[in-house]
């Protein structure tokens, strides 16, 4: 029987990669800053440590086939150092404790690699793994992390350290979600949502447990050493689908009010900038990515993952967008 490490196994992606190994009849071992009884009562074993604690992560590491790193800031208090901490010293940390335990090490990463602008290229070609990486702001602090941790990951595989693999979601929600249905259920709790040019764009977001899917093929799967995959587009929703399932799972009945387009930008780049005086600049690299998200079709593919791992997204929005809007009433 495989086991396997999880970092970050309370998070949204981190439980639900446990879920599925714990399905397909894993031992799954969690590091974990407190104790945890929800996971243990899940059969989960848990050990005390924290992804920082390059001792605690190697004993947790130890008698593991697979390490599945998904801790991550995403949202810190602070500037760079708050993000490069967790994310880069987090992650030299993992490629140590996989090295050391002689495991399998599946990296989550993130499409912010490709910077906010970059992604979307010109005419229809989607952004994939081959698209070039530009540069990035230096203010864009959780794409560089996340970025610099990759690039760790795929150098020590190249140089023979440790066999590593990383997967590229974009916006993910599902049960357990803290992050993106949160922000849109206190908008549709408002009975009211803004839709920009028709809400026919196709939203840049991915069910948790499809993303779970996706990193356990990838880690499992022998020629996606050395590589990164896209896991960014399971279904096609469009930003009036997501309002209309989310407002399903609310059980709230919810207009949506058509807003221009160029008044919506006006608005939105007004509200920017009050941000940016008041974060000291922080939030400027946002805004251009923030608008793209409900205007501009989802820019990324997902073939290379469908192609060389079989990914095949089992959580229809149908059923997957209701159900983290019900979560979320119940849980928030």
């Amino acid at each position: 029987m495989p086991r396997a490490l999880v970092t970050g196994a309370t998070g949204l992606v981190g439980s639900h990669i446990v879920e599925r190994l714990l399905r397909d009849g894993w031992r799954v071992r969690g590091l974990v800053r407190t104790p945890n009884p929800g996971l243990e009562a899940s059969g989960v074993e848990t050990l005390r440590g924290d992804v920082l604690d390059a001792s605690s992560f190697e004993r947790a590491a130890s008698g593991c086939d697979v390490i599945f790193h998904t801790a991550a800031a995403i949202t810190p208090r602070g500037g760079w150092e708050s993000y490069r901490r967790l994310n880069v010293d987090g992650t030299a940390n993992a490629i140590a404790a996989a090295q050391a335990a002689g495991a399998r090490l599946l990296q989550l990463s993130s499409v912010a690699v490709y910077g906010s602008d970059a992604r979307y290229r010109s005419g229809s070609e989607k952004t994939g793994e081959d698209t070039p990486l530009a540069p990035l702001p230096d203010k864009a602090y959780y794409a560089r992390s996340k970025r610099e941790s990759e690039q760790l990951v795929l150098t020590a595989h190249a140089a023979g350290r440790i066999w590593a693999t990383a997967v590229r979601p974009d916006v993910i929600y599902g049960p357990r979600d803290r992050q993106f249905v949160p922000r849109i259920a206190r908008l549709l709790r408002t009975g009211f949502a803004p839709v920009i040019g028709g809400g026919r764009s196709t939203l840049a977001i991915v069910h948790a447990a499809n993303v779970a899917d996706g990193a356990v093929l990838a880690a499992l799967n022998d020629g996606a050493g050395g590589r990164a995959y896209n896991l960014a587009n399971d279904f096609d929703v469009t930003v009036r689908e997501f309002f209309t399932l989310g407002a399903l799972g609310l059980g709230r009945r919810v207009r949506l009010v058509p807003v221009p387009l160029p008044v919506a930008s006006a608005l939105f780049q007004a509200a920017m900038g009050v941000i940016r005086v008041a974060s000291g600049g922080q939030a400027s690299v946002l805004s251009n990515a923030s608008l793209s998200i409900v205007t501009r079709d989802n820019p990324f593919t997902s073939d290379r993952a469908r192609r060389e791992l079989g990914w095949a997204p089992a959580v229809r929005p149908e059923q997957g967008i209701p159900e983290a809007f019900r979560w979320w009433t119940t849980h928030h």
